[in-house]
């Protein structure tokens, strides 16, 4: 029984023998398998630096920028800049088109207006009559949504454009204002460039509402009965978009600015309208205006309107503030034709 006890006594120190040497051996190879990793992955590197061909020139080391961008690859990105085509898009030549003028209008003497009236209207661009200010095309002068067409007179043809505060033209918004009601929160991206391999930080400015929910208008215009001419004219005063927001939760409209509208007719007559039926018979914006090639309905009058309230703030339901437009528009056309003898 002794021997068995001195014998399973020195099984166990050997086992715990070798156990100690192979620490050791494997303490003291760290260092020079960490080396070798080192070479390693030192010798890797050079391979990525010259790309694998011998004598290529190092890579450039990794750098970091900074910049601040709207991000034109957005649909909605509004600041974007058009992309100019560097040849002629099309089969004739349309050089003519950026020389085109408005007519100027028929000077209306105040003694000659017997009657006159304001109205407010709204035109929903939902409506099929009124795609044309949803048209998404591009085309040399950026977007061609209404939207983005007033935006590009504000930027490039320095038209004014006022707060919405009222619609008397009271308070000039700047340009980077302007901008600032579309661009909404920053977002960072980091892009590689596939070449050298140096990261750029892009700092991009998200809109705080896509382009396609501006489908709504708002014009301010008066009605006048010239007693010279004997006719009804009718002019256009202001436009407003109005974009549709999520202020707590709810989906809001809400007017953006307004644009005095003989400042704004220089860029619609440059710019054509959508046809779906014929290109060549495509009309200018300033056209359309002019000879009322749209739906709307109206929202407010001036005549027997003491409170100056809107029909919503009068009429709870929809379906009677329509009706009490159409009811306007007869009132007007009416005293129109009872004007003259038959």
């Amino acid at each position: 029984m002794k021997k068995f006890f001195i014998s399973g006594c020195l099984f166990v120190l050997a086992v715990t023998a070798v156990q100690a040497q192979t620490r050791y051996k494997t303490t003291a190879n760290k260092p020079a398998a960490a080396a070798a990793t080192k070479a390693d992955t030192a010798a890797k590197t050079a391979k990525d630096n010259t790309m694998g061909i011998v004598g290529a020139p190092a890579k450039t080391p990794v750098t970091t920028s900074i910049s601040v961008k709207y991000d034109t690859t957005n649909p909605g990105g509004f600041d974007a800049k058009p992309e100019i085509a560097l040849r002629n898009n099309f089969a004739v030549d349309r050089s003519q088109v950026k020389d085109r003028k408005p007519l100027e209008y028929e000077n209306l003497r105040d003694d000659d207006n017997l009657w006159s009236e304001f109205l407010w209207r709204e035109i929903d661009a939902r409506e099929k009559v009124n795609q044309a200010f949803m048209y998404s095309g591009k085309d040399d002068n950026g977007d061609q949504r209404f939207f983005s067409i007033m935006l590009n007179a504000i930027k490039n043809d320095s038209v004014t454009a006022f707060s919405a505060d009222n619609d008397r033209f009271t308070t000039p918004l700047t340009t980077d204002q302007v901008l600032n009601m579309t661009a909404g929160a920053y977002d960072t991206v980091e892009v590689a460039d596939p070449v050298t391999g140096a990261i750029e930080r892009v700092i991009t400015k998200k809109p705080r509402f896509s382009s396609d929910s501006v489908y709504t208008f708002r014009i301010k215009e008066q009605l006048i009965f010239d007693k010279e001419a004997s006719r009804l004219f009718t002019r256009i005063i202001g436009i407003a978009p109005i974009a549709k927001q999520v202020i707590g939760g709810k989906s809001q409209p809400r007017i953006l600015f307004w644009i005095y509208y003989p400042d704004l007719r220089k860029t619609l007559s440059k710019t054509d309208v959508y046809n779906p039926k014929n290109f060549s018979s495509r009309m200018t914006w300033e056209e359309v205006f002019e000879y009322r090639y749209f739906s709307s309905y109206i929202i407010k009058t001036s005549a027997n309107n003491p409170g100056d309230k809107f029909l919503n703030a009068m009429i709870k339901d929809p379906l009677f503030r329509l009706l009490e437009g159409e009811n306007i528009k007869q009132r007007i056309f009416n005293y129109e034709q009872d004007l003259w003898q038959y």
